[in-house]
């Protein structure tokens, strides 16, 4: 507490003098401790004069200490007095240590209850879990505590979360840590980012954003006519689940840590890209990303997507996806890694004679990956009617085979089988025993 004398007696603060204490107060808490402390404050007028109040959160993880010194250096207060941690008081300290995650983490500062119900906007996601609007402030306040939308503070009021904002915010620019998190969507013109079309950025929280997102870009993109049942009909060139999956998976696995970055869905005239900052997790690659066991750095995000019926989280969200583009014979989805981010490319429809050479082969290969996940295995034959070649055409589609073996993309599933005609294929990792 600034701006209260010895004798207890309010004495005034002017403007300058806060702004001058809370910017030293928060540098000794960024910069003079280790682990960094997070620092609230507000000023107050208390009779009749302007003061400060201070507010230091007990830090999950413990000790706190004095920057470039060991934890054999950390204070503790005892009796009204500082003296050095014993061993014992440091173990303590360490045994009640949490990893924080960055959902739980606090994106606002110190909130009254009504700025906490004004922060999220939670009725359609209570209508996207069937579950009753809360009639009066408090319940609206205890669903958005059990939800881990808000942390309550013991004398009233509380912080909006990562979560509660990444998920509900009524405007996610007021957050500083969230506000280049929303999605930005950019449509080229042509085949490269020499001419922008239209460039859009979204504000709202994920979940009360994302059909509004999804309908917008799915009407960005083009359609073309068919004849179905004697009537002309438009479609989509893109499968809509294809892009729903891709597009949620881009928001809810992205690494939120990776500052000035954030998800990107660049149409170009031939394809859509769908980018999220951060690399994939340690344990995933991107041959087995497909139809493998579900793994997100932020599993509440993921939890909640879930339970709105926005995604899936049993890693089925990406098989399906590549399963709807061999249905509408588009290239195979292209997945790439690069220094900071994650893309995946949907590629526009073109035939067998236009595609590239590596396209070809993670055809083949994603093929067999999906057969495989499906209790069943690729032929020649599965392979001819996925890439929409005839009979005549299986010589090609035999030498297009015999690469991705040469290339250890996929390999045959009875080795014994001397008979190429018939052979049966799965992928590279299924024949790994």
């Amino acid at each position: 507490m600034f701006g209260i004398d010895r004798d207890a007696n309010p004495k005034n603060l002017a403007i300058g003098e806060m702004e001058e204490i809370v910017n030293r107060i928060v540098n000794l808490g960024r910069d003079a401790v280790e682990p960094a402390l997070q620092l609230d404050h507000k000023g107050v007028h208390f009779s009749g004069s302007d003061i400060l109040l201070v507010y230091i959160p007990e830090s999950l993880i413990k000790p706190v200490h004095k920057r470039g010194q060991s934890i054999e250096d950390t204070s503790i207060r005892s009796g009204g007095t500082t003296r050095r941690a014993s061993r014992q008081d440091i173990g303590t300290m360490m045994l009640h240590s949490q990893t924080p995650r960055w959902e739980n983490c606090h994106a606002s500062l110190l909130l009254g209850d009504e700025e906490l119900l004004s922060a999220l906007v939670i009725d359609p996601i209570l209508e996207m879990l069937d579950q009753p609007i809360p009639a009066g402030d408090e319940e609206r306040l205890k669903w958005m505590t059990d939800s881990a939308f808000i942390v309550r503070h013991p004398s009233g009021g509380g912080y909006v979360t990562n979560l509660g904002a990444i998920a509900a915010a009524a405007d996610l620019r007021k957050y500083p840590g969230l506000a280049d998190k929303s999605a930005r969507v950019i449509v080229y013109d042509g085949l490269n980012k020499g001419r922008t079309r239209s460039d859009i950025e979204g504000w709202r929280g994920y979940a009360l954003a994302f059909q509004g997102l999804l309908k917008y870009v799915c009407n960005l993109l083009p359609r073309s006519e068919v004849i179905a049942q004697a009537l002309r009909e438009t479609v989509p060139v893109y499968p809509e689940l294809a892009l729903r999956e891709v597009i949620a998976n881009a928001l809810i696995h992205q690494d939120f840590t990776v500052s000035g970055s954030r998800p990107l869905i660049e149409i170009y005239d031939d394809r859509i890209e769908i980018s999220n900052p951060g690399k994939l997790l340690p344990s995933k690659s991107i041959e087995r990303i497909i139809g493998t066991q579900p793994e997100s750095r932020n599993e509440k995000l993921a939890r909640a997507f879930r339970l709105y019926r926005i995604c899936e989280q049993r890693g089925s969200g990406l098989f399906r996806a590549a399963q709807e583009v061999e249905v509408f014979g588009l290239p195979p989805i292209r997945f790439d890694e690069e220094s900071n981010h994650f893309k995946v490319t949907l590629s526009a429809p073109r035939t067998f004679a236009q595609m590239s050479a590596s396209d070809r082969l993670n055809a083949c290969y994603q093929h067999a990956l999906l057969k495989y996940r499906s209790s069943s295995v690729m032929t020649n034959k599965s392979l001819r009617e996925r890439l929409k070649m005839p009979e005549k055409q299986r010589s090609m589609v035999s030498r297009l085979i015999q690469e991705a073996v040469d290339k250890h993309l996929i390999a045959p599933a009875d080795p014994e089988n001397a008979s190429k005609k018939y052979t049966e294929y799965i992928p590279f990792w299924a024949a790994i025993k």
